[in-house]
């Protein structure tokens, strides 16, 4: 049996082990959309080791430049790469033209650059050619099998891009469902089954900034920014949604339940709003963008993946890693970047290494250094009763704060909320944006128990 010393020790180096492999790596969930519509980038290799920099994992490209390939090489960056919509007919009537992309933009280059994942063109079916749709399915099974013939099958996968146009049904998200968009749900259940045999993603652009710009409320704002709000009920599911992404990508979920393949895992393939837009648009603003996607790393950092599918964080590539000063469009489309040419930071959410704090030595810990999650001084009741929703809405264990429960006394809302916004903190990860609660919680060492209500500390 290992004494309390060996044991305090051991924690010692499991915590010094872990804030190294937290401060020096990128984490695999959070990646970033790398285009290349512009007249001012910098060199791919700068790029690579700005990304170096940043607590980035993944980077999804719009097709398969070389040059970025390469500079990628030996980072341990994960890359999604992609076909055009134009080599879908190819692909789809030729095995040997699938063979041909992969002797082409892959085997160059893997395993040096760690490609992951491969995207047969870009939102297909939304597109509006249904005799490219014929095609889609078709396509993947033969990038497939070129990828199965070199052993790679099972290291890269093959999915493609979809709107959320995609779903003709998605609020409340438990009614998610398909719609007939040309060949109607026959092509996309022939897609998802593609997906599922083969272990692939389905992957989705799901954008808030759209929701609100057609709902344009204060509510709905708050909803999509991942900001303090009053939640959205799904009546057939019993859960209530504090925000926009989660209820999105549940949509999803629930389309592909309908659809028999509720185990087909998603990636949110773009995702992101704007800093600045024209006269007449809706929601850009440096404010915004930096509430959206400051809010979406925090929330994946807290683990708690979506109400339908708790514990486990959507990969999810934040739109985009620079302007696009060539693009049409809107005026907003253009500026969607993290980062300016120059490298300097559009503004920061967070995902610079520097940003998240220099690592330090930390002290071993003791047997009584514990810390709790309680609701700030002054904070509203109305505050403290959206966390306290919140929190129970996660699938924690509200039960001591029911009546009969050993922390129902007081029958407050402050004690309850305290109670259940320390335990959401305590099972989420115990990272400190799990006790951010819209910046109405703060982290202490004075436990917070009395009688027979026990708090759990870390």
């Amino acid at each position: 049996m290992v004494g309390n010393h060996g044991t305090t020790m051991l924690l010692f180096l499991l915590f010094l082990v872990l804030r190294i492999f937290y401060c020096a790596d990128g984490q695999s969930y959070i990646g970033v959309n790398y285009g290349e519509v512009a007249d001012n980038l910098p060199p791919p290799a700068t790029v690579a080791k700005l990304l170096q920099s940043t607590s980035i994992g993944k980077v999804r490209m719009y097709g398969a430049d070389p040059e970025v390939i390469k500079a990628l090489a030996h980072t341990g960056i994960g890359i999604f790469i992609g076909t055009s919509n134009g080599d879908i007919f190819s692909m789809s009537g030729d095995p040997s033209a699938a063979k041909q992309w992969v002797a082409a933009n892959i085997l160059p280059y893997y395993p040096a650059s760690d490609i992951v994942l491969v995207s047969v063109g870009n939102e297909v079916l939304s597109y509006g050619d249904g005799n490219m749709v014929s095609h889609l399915v078709p396509a993947m099974q033969n990038l497939h099998a070129a990828l199965l013939e070199v052993s790679l099958a099972d290291k890269i996968k093959v999915t493609t891009v979809h709107s959320m146009a995609v779903l003709q049904q998605s609020d409340p998200p438990s009614t998610g469902a398909f719609g007939p968009t040309y060949a109607g749900v026959d092509v996309m259940k022939q897609l998802v089954a593609f997906l599922q045999q083969t272990g692939s993603p389905l992957a989705i652009n799901p954008y808030p900034y759209f929701a609100y710009g057609s709902d344009p409320r204060p509510e709905t704002l708050a909803f999509c920014l991942f900001q303090q709000n009053q939640g959205r009920f799904d009546p057939n599911t019993k859960i209530t949604y504090y925000n926009m992404f989660d209820a999105q990508v549940d949509a999803v979920h629930s389309a592909l339940a309908s659809l028999g393949f509720k185990d087909v895992d998603i990636v949110v393939a773009e995702t992101g709003w704007p800093y600045q837009g024209g006269a007449t648009e809706v929601g850009p603003s440096v404010e915004n963008a930096k509430a959206y996607n400051g809010g979406l790393v925090a929330h994946l950092r807290s683990m708690s993946g979506t109400p339908l599918r708790p514990g486990k964080p959507v990969d999810t590539y934040i739109f985009a890693l620079f302007d696009e000063d060539l693009k049409g469009g809107a005026t907003s489309e253009r500026y969607f970047g993290l980062y300016k040419p120059d490298l300097s930071m559009t503004y920061d959410v967070g995902l610079s290494k520097s940003s998240q704090g220099t690592p330090v030595t930390p002290r071993p810990p003791t047997a009584k250094q514990r810390v709790w999650c309680v609701p700030k001084d002054g904070v509203s009741d109305a505050s403290l009763q959206t966390n306290l929703d919140y929190a129970c809405g996660q699938g924690i264990d509200c039960g001591p704060i029911q009546a009969g429960g050993a922390c129902f006394t007081p029958n407050t809302i402050a004690a309850h909320a305290a109670y259940a916004m320390n335990l959401l903190y305590q099972t989420a990860g115990r990272n400190p944006w799990n006790c951010e609660f819209s910046q109405t919680a703060t982290l202490t060492t004075k436990d917070p128990s009395y009688g027979a209500c026990v708090y759990p500390g870390s």
